[in-house]
């Protein structure tokens, strides 16, 4: 994920100057996010052929058009630039990071937003420039990133003083957050606050095809009650099972709700584990949802998936896309919750994000402004075969433990199961398609980071200055003319 996103902030940049022309910054912007989005999203279409009940063509236009849809972002962006330089001269291009962090916004929350591959994520792996994130999180990370390719970009198109200014800026901006980011590292606080608790992640390695087979509901909980088992001989507390771990509504089938609360009761665990929950409304509504249940054997909580996948779980504007039903055939028309839920583990508040939710960095920070000490997610990747699907999700997962300064605790059904620090650090992580039983040391944590307890205050500045300079070079232009 490094070099691409770099890519995409640099191309449209000298395009926006030596260019006169909007519509070929545009379409230059699209060409590099078609380029982007292609080569990071491709895995849609497989998904979507392989579980949607779509033809190849038919699988594969859809993933275009997705990509396509995400491109506009990157084109958007070569416009503006193209209209700020066209107004402010080759100066308009120190305004590029702000535009590019504006248009990363606007991708995660309009039509309920898409905010996977964010530029920011590049650097999740570079652990002491992605403790930047405890600042200003992952869209803070964008604009990083693309301070630097603006940088590359004027070396191109810029002549004199101007052209050497802003990569001495970008350099000691990404000098002086390497260096704080590596004593942040050194210093290891939060590493130490605390007594270590001891977790537990069952990775059952469930093919999709083989999950919902009435004939491998018993095998499947079968399994996962003797990996359960062994975590708990491993000295694990609190044990997690993925995103729909149980083939089955785990309040509707009676037999098997009882020798789960059993299985609690006889490890003295407390279980977090996925499961779709119906609610006899008319018409009745499903849920998809994480349960937590106590040493004692009772159900303590129950956490609904708040942020719904598009056109995985749900299909929005059901009239008009009507096409794309299929698509959630094999899921469920699943209806979302309406707020977030603390789950208590031996008396600590601690939260969930069920698969895709833990891509949206508000609803981490939701979760710890609600008082959540732990980060955890349950997920079923087994979607995304062996692409590199599984591998962005963790690394975007990761960085939610960074901008709060969580341990975060992920179940994921066929991998990337793990453990991460609040600093990003990987103390465990599964292989693909594997059986794993992790078990290892997290800690419960009750401060906030300044990301924490500011949100995304520097993504809306950004959007805030790049409307004002959009606002003003429309105004001066309209002065000269009135003139």
């Amino acid at each position: 994920m490094a070099l691409a996103p770099l890519l995409v902030s640099l191309a449209p940049g000298p395009a926006a100057v030596a260019r006169p022309s909007s519509m070929r910054a545009f379409l230059l912007g699209l060409v590099a996010g078609l380029t982007y989005f292609c080569g990071t999203t491709y895995w849609t279409g497989w998904v979507m052929r392989q579980y949607g009940d779509l033809s190849s063509a038919a699988a594969w236009s859809l993933m275009l058009l997705l990509s396509a849809y995400l491109a506009l972002y990157p084109a958007l962006f070569a416009v503006i630039v193209h209209r700020l330089v066209g107004r402010l001269g080759a100066s308009g291009l120190l305004l590029a990071p702000a535009v590019w962090v504006t248009t990363e916004l606007g991708r995660g929350y309009l039509f309920t937003g898409f905010p996977w591959v964010l530029l920011g994520y590049s650097q999740t792996t570079v652990l002491p420039v992605a403790q930047l994130a405890s600042l200003v999180g992952v869209f803070g990370l964008s604009g990083l990133v693309a301070l630097v390719g603006t940088a590359l970009a004027m070396l191109v198109v810029c002549r004199g003083r101007l052209r050497w200014m802003p990569g001495v800026v970008a350099s000691a901006c990404v000098a002086v957050t390497a260096s704080w980011g590596s004593a942040r590292l050194a210093d290891d606080s939060l590493s130490r606050q605390g007594l270590p608790y001891r977790v537990g992640l069952i990775q059952g390695n469930v093919a999709q095809g083989e999950k919902w087979n009435p004939d491998r509901a018993a095998t499947i909980v079968r399994s996962y009650m003797e990996r359960t088992r062994e975590a708990a001989g491993r000295g694990a507390r609190f044990i997690i099972w993925p995103e729909s771990a149980l083939p089955f509504f785990f309040q509707e089938e009676p037999a098997v709700g009882d020798a789960v609360r059993r299985l609690a009761r006889e490890t003295g665990t407390t279980l977090l584990f996925g499961s779709d929950q119906l609610e006899r409304t008319t018409p009745p509504r499903y849920f998809n949802a994480a349960f937590l249940v106590e040493p004692q054997g009772t159900v303590a909580a129950v956490y609904r998936k708040l942020h719904l996948v598009p056109f995985g779980e749900y299909v929005p504007m059901k009239r008009l896309l009507f096409f794309a039903g299929p698509l959630v055939q094999a899921v469920s028309d699943f209806s979302e919750g309406d707020r977030m839920v603390m789950l208590p583990v031996e008396g600590r508040p601690v939260s969930t994000a069920i698969c895709y939710e833990v891509v949206y960095p508000d609803l981490g920070r939701r979760a710890t402004l609600a008082g959540s000490q732990l980060l955890t997610t349950i997920t079923n990747d087994a979607w995304f075969g062996y692409s590199s699907a599984p591998w962005q999700h963790f690394e975007m997962a990761s960085m939610r433990a960074i901008e709060q300064g969580r341990y975060l605790a992920r179940a994921a059904n066929t991998g990337i199961s793990g453990i991460v620090d609040p600093y990003g650090r990987v103390l465990a992580r599964t292989p693909l398609f594997r059986d794993a039983v992790v078990v290892g040391d997290v800690r419960f944590l009750t401060g906030q980071t300044v990301y924490g307890r500011t949100g995304d205050l520097f993504a809306y500045a950004c959007a805030v200055a790049t409307l004002a300079a959009l606002a003003w070079s429309t105004w001066s232009l309209a002065t000269r003319r009135s003139v």
